[in-house]
């Protein structure tokens, strides 16, 4: 078989020092962090849709990359077998042992959804060819209920029958695929599942449509022995500019309210917390607390623009502060997609490996030093002593709900006026994350 990225070597790790691009600086498959090698820490998996399918498009412009990979027309199932092709050298060039995909970015959309299908089963048969002699496994899966026009008001959210059923059958081959890949998990991203003015939407009654959806959904899938997680990925706005699943406090409510907690969990993506007005860090600890931290999406934003940029990661504070909830949480259920692509101007298939080595070497030294962090033990410790006086003998009563509102009060009143807490000390806690990131 032709070698797609010709000239482009297996790339391995070469440590910090070396000034090779085409080489890892930190990200180290064996080496072992608090027991566990750094891979098993790091599932890191390709997006399908970014690094196969897209070339730079932007609403401003048409594709600046190539991505035909060798096959004469685009949009064809030769160009699908090229995609997979692809795929599975840049994987095994960059050591990644998982992947991604929507169902439509695997194949060309047909008008008739039942050529659709047989054209994901030709192709699903084709990646399974492909993973056999290699450690290569599916991560995820989902449908595109987004792109075409049918979807404009939605796909669980849509007012119309016709759609949401269509919407439906996606889903259930999207699940079919994903077993038959042997997928860990299934994802819903909302898309369009939202509104633009209440003038023309009935709020309750898209919300209890969308719960239905994915009450099917988790039917079906544990009917033909999917037992993975199925996810929600919270995103607050674009395209509709009220998403139902605006954060992760907002989509684990809806999925208790509506009995979905048990089977699902949450896809966290660093550029959505952000257009949410979070940090990633806030959106993976409210995760984390509630039991629903599954999987992330490794992206970043670009703080100056306010749309979802999907840039590849190199903010090391914010991966080393994503990593430090991760190793808190005990890991994840799913792992490190990278829901990221190349910057239009940044075209070429060099470009393509060049992100991804910026994406894993930036987790791999967030991990690195969220360990030295944990390891350190200054900031645990602060926090512990932080809320110290809970440990007393009231303090106690309150957390066993073995006090009342008059007992309190009557504490009150012979307390006189309480001292100030104690100092919360936010910049010596920056310092010394400072001190751990660049000693």
């Amino acid at each position: 078989m032709t070698e797609i990225f010709e000239g482009i070597p297996a790339i391995r790790y070469e440590g910090k020092d070396s000034d090779n691009p085409l080489a890892f600086k930190y990200y180290d498959a064996d080496r072992v962090i608090l027991g566990k090698k750094m891979s098993e820490h790091l599932p890191f998996a390709m997006a399908w849709w970014h690094n196969l399918c897209a070339g730079g498009t932007d609403m401003f412009g048409r594709d600046t990359a190539d991505k035909s990979f060798g096959a004469s027309e685009k949009g064809t199932m030769e160009h699908a077998r090229a995609k997979v092709d692809a795929g599975f050298e840049f994987m095994q060039k960059l050591g990644i042992k998982y992947f991604c995909f929507h169902d439509v970015d695997l194949v060309p959309e047909a008008d008739d959804i039942k050529v659709t299908n047989q054209r994901l089963d030709e192709i699903s048969d084709y990646i399974l060819e492909k993973m056999k002699g290699t450690d290569i496994k599916c991560l995820w899966g989902t449908a595109n209920m987004f792109g075409n026009p049918r979807f404009m008001n939605g796909a669980g959210s849509t007012n119309s029958v016709d759609v949401y059923s269509f919407a439906a059958a996606q889903i259930k081959k999207a699940l079919d695929l994903t077993v038959k890949l042997g997928g860990r998990g299934y994802v819903f991203w909302g898309g369009r599942e939202g509104y633009e003015t209440l003038l023309n939407t009935d709020v309750k009654f898209e919300q209890e449509n969308i719960a239905k959806l994915m009450h099917m959904a988790v039917d079906y899938g544990r009917s033909i022995g999917f037992t993975g997680d199925f996810y929600i990925e919270p995103k607050p706005k674009e395209p509709m500019k009220h998403q139902y699943d605006f954060d992760a406090a907002t989509a684990i409510g809806f999925l208790r309210q509506y009995g979905l907690d048990k089977d699902f969990k949450l896809n966290i993506e660093a550029n959505h917390a952000t257009l949410a007005g979070h940090t990633f860090q806030h959106d993976l600890r409210i995760s984390a607390i509630n039991g629903m931290l599954g999987s992330i999406d490794a992206n970043q934003g670009d703080t100056l623009l306010g749309w979802d940029t999907d840039e590849f990661p190199f903010n090391v504070y914010d991966a080393t502060l994503c990593m430090y909830e991760v190793l808190k949480n005990g890991g994840l259920t799913g792992g490190f997609n990278f829901d990221s692509k190349n910057r239009r101007p940044s075209y070429t298939k060099e470009d393509m490996f060049y992100a991804y080595i910026l994406g894993m070497d930036t987790f791999a030294l967030g991990l690195i030093k969220a360990a030295e962090m944990i390891e350190d033990g200054r900031i645990d410790k602060f926090i512990e002593e932080k809320y110290a006086s809970w440990k007393s003998e009231l303090g106690q009563k309150i957390r066993n709900n073995e006090t009342s509102l008059v007992e309190l009060a009557k504490h009150a009143e012979e307390m006189g006026a309480p001292e100030l807490p104690g100092s919360g000390r936010q910049e010596y806690l920056e310092a010394v994350m400072n001190n751990i990131l660049f000693k």
